[in-house]
């Protein structure tokens, strides 16, 4: 039967996870692969859609074992959270069970929501501009050049590429002139207040982003890669 616990607690030791080439290099020194862990993120309402529960599949992966190796040990732990958390269900998982990696991961997003009250911050995951900790009222048009020059970072982009990327021939505005871009700039510039520098003038070519030091980028997945966007 599975064991069900609150984890509050750290673990005493952090636990190194390694893959089968990792632990068949190890096995010379001092320490040696003594077991694994399997995290699984899935809820009751989703083990339920799928027609089994939670002590069924714990069940069903503990006789799979038995059958492989009778002699192994197991421990099964169900991780809980209040309903209104958010996530993964795997991540939640993974950070209620103390993983070490979870752990890091979530200490991060927290000294990376502290950046926030100084400088910019372009977040291409959420699609926003946060200047010294404020969102900025950013269009969408105005996002999307920031965008293209934040991808090319140090690249000097032409207006006509500007132009023929930001404003495609299926879109209903009408695609302005390679001079109209400057006008499109000056406004991007003008809410980048004191950090308008940050998008430079290339005089006679176009324009290029510079990163300076109290510049931020977030990426997230999903991220447009420069050759595709």
């Amino acid at each position: 039967m599975s064991n069900t616990a609150l984890l509050e607690r750290p673990v005493t030791a952090p636990v190194r996870i390694v893959s089968p080439t990792d632990a068949a290099a190890d096995l010379p020194s001092i320490r040696s692969p003594r077991g694994f862990a399997l995290y699984v993120g899935i809820d009751e309402i989703k083990a339920a859609e799928a027609g089994v529960s939670l002590p069924l599949l714990v069940d069903a992966l503990r006789r799979t074992l038995a059958e492989l190796a009778p002699s192994a040990e197991t421990h099964a732990t169900v991780a809980l959270a209040p309903q209104s958390a958010g996530g993964r269900d795997l991540d939640v998982v993974r950070l209620a069970l103390h993983e070490p990696g979870a752990i890091a991961r979530a200490q991060a997003a927290v000294e990376e929501e502290k950046d926030e009250d100084a400088g910019v911050v372009v977040d291409i995951s959420r699609k926003r501009v946060l200047l010294d900790g404020e969102s900025a009222a950013f269009t969408y048009k105005e996002f999307e050049l920031l965008q293209y020059l934040v991808l090319r970072e140090g690249r000097t982009i032409e207006r006509s590429e500007l132009v023929s990327a930001l404003w495609q021939a299926s879109s209903e505005e009408d695609a302005p002139g390679e001079r109209t871009i400057d006008v499109h700039v000056r406004r991007l510039r003008a809410k980048l207040g004191r950090h308008e520098d940050i998008v430079r003038t290339v005089r006679g070519v176009g324009y290029r982003f510079d990163r300076h030091a109290d510049v931020t980028i977030r990426y997230g997945h999903g991220t447009p890669s420069p050759d595709r966007f």
